[in-house]
């Protein structure tokens, strides 16, 4: 079964697409949420994750098990989605064998030059069929 770690801050806005997302495209996919505050591990809880954890320590702990982690660009980030990505968390993500599939979320001093403006809800369904494909 197809491990998929999905990590998100602030409201957990993306990671609640992303959640949803992946489970209409990948119904097999066990899901884990980890937000880097309650606020977003509920939302993606909400959403449909089969578990759910908050902090840096989940974070650190799920890199290591995912086949995929999910989020948003700014997951590999220290310092990011307004200082909730620690370095730590950042490095565990980078660090991490899984593959990982990123939204381009031109958000807190991040840009990411030669990718379309779209609607989250396209990114999140782009990310979906990503990840789906790991399964296959």
């Amino acid at each position: 079964m197809l491990q998929v770690l999905v990590i998100d801050g602030q409201g957990g806005g993306i990671g609640r697409q992303l959640v949803q997302a992946i489970k209409a495209a990948c119904p097999s996919a066990a899901i884990t949420a980890v937000g880097t505050n309650s606020a977003a591990t509920a939302a993606m809880l909400r959403a449909g994750a089969d578990s759910a954890a908050t902090g840096e320590n989940a974070v650190l702990v799920g890199c290591r098990r995912a086949d995929v982690i999910a989020g948003p660009l700014g997951i590999v980030i220290a310092d990011a989605l307004l200082g909730e990505i620690t370095p730590a968390m950042a490095a565990a993500v980078g660090s991490s064998p899984a593959k990982r599939v990123l939204v381009p979320v031109n958000h807190c001093d991040n840009l990411v030059v030669g990718v379309a403006d779209a609607p989250l809800a396209q990114l999140a369904q782009e990310a979906a069929r990503r990840v789906a494909e790991f399964s296959r």
